[in-house]
Formats: C-alpha cells, structure tokens, sequence
C-alpha cells in the first residue's frame, strides 16, 4: 500500500509492503511489530506515559516512517533516518502516524487475507485428500 504526504512542503511517498518489518529489523535490530505495539499502548494511555510521548515512542515513529519512505522513494530517501529527517524542519507526528497506521494495517489485513485463503485450500486438500483415499479404500483391489 502507498500514500503521499505534505511534510514542510515537500511531497513524501510512503509505502508498506511484506518486506517492511524485515527491512526494519536489519536496519535498526528491532521487531516492528512490538515497537507499532508499544506506541500505540502509550498514544491510547497518555496518562500512564505522561503528556509527551517518550523518547523511545518517538523513534519508533522517526524509523518507521524513514522504513516505509525508503521503500516508497528508494532514490530520494538517504542511507539514514538522520539524513532524512535533516531535510525537514518539523516532523508532525499526529499528522502522519494515523496515514502510516493504515498503510501498515493495511498490509497486515492483505495478510491476514492471505493466510485465510490459504487456510481453505489446505482444508480443501485435505478434504480431497480424504476423498481419495476413501475412495481407494472402496473400490476392488487388482491382483
């Protein structure tokens, strides 16, 4: 899934594909999906993470919107989050997280899709399966 953003001006691409928790992990040694986890718990207890969100809550905003750049803009987006973050002067959170929350649950309910088809093919093989193999059963054996 893709979507284009403003940011200072700017047109930003952004996409979200199977491989982005895996491009994540390689580049920052982290699991994308307990980061996505543990922001989203402290932006719907902001009482427990005080009124500000945390450091770690804020990179994890900062990487996954550098991850899914990258992979919208290979050529544009630099080598680094630093870099690319260089480029703007202000980087709006709660403008942009709920846009790359939807490109990212979007991806997972076309996986989620994926793995329920999938599902019905195995049951429907097995089921076939069974229905050979019964039938083998019944049927007069050569000799």
């Amino acid at each position: 899934m893709e979507a284009t953003i403003k940011i200072d001006g700017k047109d930003v691409r952004f996409k979200s594909t199977a491989a982005t928790p895996m491009l994540y992990r390689q580049k920052f040694n982290r699991d994308l999906l307990r980061d996505i986890h543990s922001l989203a718990d402290e932006i719907n207890n902001p009482k427990a993470a005080g009124a500000d969100l945390s450091i770690r809550a804020l990179n994890t905003f900062e990487n996954m919107a550098y991850i899914m750049a990258k992979q919208g803009d290979p050529d544009m987006v630099p080598e680094t989050p630093q870099e690319w973050l260089d480029g703007f002067s202000v980087m709006p959170f709660y403008g942009i997280f709920p846009v790359l929350l939807d490109l990212w649950s979007g991806n997972v309910k076309g996986l989620e899709e994926s793995k329920k088809k999938a599902e019905l093919w195995i049951e429907n093989l097995q089921l076939l399966s069974f229905c050979c193999v019964q039938s083998n059963s019944e049927s007069p054996s050569e000799i």
